[in-house]
């Protein structure tokens, strides 16, 4: 994992060595509200020594939506509470059998047990898990998941854009295929990333380049749709390949 960088005033961000994850900090100075911390055993641990170097206390998590590599905690994090929305948290528990799963061996019982342990809000964070001085407006869609959250710090003028808006990723609308609520995503983000001075996507590099990559997210979609193929580069990245394959196929069916 790489260290803490600091992207904008009060937001530090991490990224794993497995499908370049992000884990974002927001603070102010004090206590921190950790975003998707992730995602190995050795990750998360270097993630608390950052924390604890800065001497920041954590006073709450959030998860951004229903999948593995986005639920996760470390008992070095405290006990403070875990949010998520609503459809992510009923996700987290119903799904919780097979979401364990996908963790592997190498996780301990401890961080199995903590993983997705989180309590559904949809309308704001509660007073006691945000930082002093941090507005956070949750921006809540089924895109890439039912549930899926965005966050908007607007002092700042950042977007945590959870699994959306990656300049590694394609657009990935496939839980449950889902195809019409990934665009009415891209349309309620579009406002939020034509403001945004910085974006920190879940999994990718953080850029300056929001509405560029939501543009492109919709190029491509749109590609697929009409011609079905697309040149978007993000086609060859690890990974990909299968999921543009996927998508083709999505847009089949919808023909």
């Amino acid at each position: 994992m790489s260290g803490l960088q600091e992207v904008a005033p009060g937001v530090l961000v991490a990224t794993s060595r497995r499908m370049s994850t992000t884990s974002t900090v927001i603070t102010d100075g004090c206590g921190a509200l950790l975003v998707d911390p992730a995602w190995m055993p050795d990750e998360l641990e270097s993630l608390a020594a950052g924390l604890v170097v800065r001497g920041l206390d954590v006073i709450g998590g959030f998860a951004t939506h229903a999948h593995h590599d986005h639920l996760l905690w470390d008992p070095r994090f405290g006990k403070a509470p875990r949010w998520s929305s609503a459809a992510t948290a009923q996700l987290a528990s119903s799904e919780r059998e097979a979401l364990v799963g996908h963790l592997g061996q190498e996780f301990p019982p401890a961080l199995v047990d903590l993983m997705g342990r989180v309590s559904g809000v949809d309308a704001r964070l509660p007073d006691e898990s945000v930082p002093a001085g941090v507005d956070i407006e949750l921006i809540v869609h089924d895109g890439h998941a039912p549930g899926h959250t965005a966050l908007w710090l607007p002092r700042q003028k950042v977007l945590i854009a959870g699994d959306m808006l990656s300049d590694v990723e394609l657009p990935l609308p496939f839980f449950p295929d889902d195809l019409p609520a990934y665009l009415n995503a891209l349309d309620l983000l579009a406002p939020f990333a034509a403001e945004a001075s910085v974006v920190i996507p879940g999994h990718g590099t953080v850029g300056g380049d929001a509405l560029l990559r939501l543009d492109a997210d919709r190029r491509y979609i749109d590609d697929v749709l009409t011609r079905g193929d697309s040149d978007d580069r993000r086609v060859h990245n690890p990974g990909m390949g299968e999921e543009h394959a996927h998508m083709k196929q999505l847009a089949r069916s919808l023909s």
